[in-house]
């Protein structure tokens, strides 16, 4: 699934995929280094049913770089998103985050909940764990000029991307042979995706994070938790942790699956949010 869309916001042009259709509202979101193929077998299973949106964020697999003035920092990609809820006029929307789009989307959520009807997330960054301690020598690396770069120049190796030095504890479906190359020309293509990614790594601070999950207090509209019973970056007690939090949140966890689970397990996870959104809307017009 490629974004075949195109929305000026104040940061810049971003590219997103829409299924369209009259059905509930899901938007998307993915984490670093993902484009909005990492929802590929998801949407697919869903997009009969539901209007299927899924941006593709700067965060250094995108193809248009921002502005140079933009606000790349977590909370600002998340005001990106709220923005693109007001432009595209969604109502009513559930959002559904993985990996550092999770986190993206806890901020989303307490800091813009117009519009916002229900929450999904999969393993995701959450409290301390932004980034997870393997990923935090990215943080140290954006802030010496070239050493992110040279950080990440491995991963253009398939045989990197797919094992424990790169995402290969991410998913245990590896990802087929071209794809870790064709999420990291971008970044080593266009100086302004680069400067994107650098920027969003040097703003990310778990101080968010850990500020979102006590926001959640107050979110009050449903929520549901889809965890990797096996992931090796977000361990179940994060989930266990935000579920302690939640007024009104459930958790599922899931088997044979690493953090993405939209690659490891798209049956189930498709079933899961058409459970949750599809049959809890039907009770709504029931009512």
């Amino acid at each position: 699934m490629e974004a075949t869309r195109e929305i000026e916001l104040s940061a810049g042009t971003i590219r997103y995929f829409d299924t369209g259709g009259d059905g509930p509202v899901l938007l998307f979101v993915h984490g670093l280094l993902a484009t909005p193929a990492l929802w590929t077998p998801v949407v697919e299973r869903l997009s009969g049913e539901a209007r299927c949106i899924v941006p593709e964020l700067p965060l250094g697999a995108h193809a248009k770089p921002m502005r140079p003035d933009a606000d790349i920092t977590p909370r600002g990609v998340a005001g990106l998103l709220a923005e693109l809820i007001q432009k595209l006029d969604l109502r009513d929307v559930t959002v559904v985050g993985n990996d550092t789009g999770g986190a993206i989307s806890q901020l989303l959520v307490t800091e813009h909940p117009q519009s916002i009807a229900r929450l999904i997330l999969t393993p995701s960054d959450s409290f301390e764990y932004f980034f997870p301690p393997r990923f935090r020598p990215l943080q140290w690396a954006s802030r010496v000029p070239g050493l992110l770069t040279l950080a990440v120049q491995p991963l253009r190796s398939n045989l990197v991307f797919n094992s424990p030095l790169g995402f290969g504890d991410a998913t245990k479906r590896k990802l087929p042979r071209g794809v870790s190359s064709s999420l990291m020309r971008p970044y080593f293509t266009d100086g302004g995706i680069r400067r994107d990614m650098q920027r969003f790594i040097r703003g990310v601070s778990n101080k968010d994070t850990l500020a979102a999950a006590e926001r959640l207090r107050d979110f009050d509209r449903p929520v549901l938790l889809v965890w990797a019973r096996e992931d090796k970056f977000f361990p179940v007690k994060l989930a266990e942790r935000l579920l302690e939090r939640l007024p009104n949140g459930r958790l599922e966890l899931i088997d044979d699956s690493y953090t993405f689970i939209p690659i490891d397990q798209p049956e189930q996870l498709a079933h899961l949010i058409r459970e949750f959104v599809f049959d809890a809307a039907r009770e709504e017009v029931t009512t």
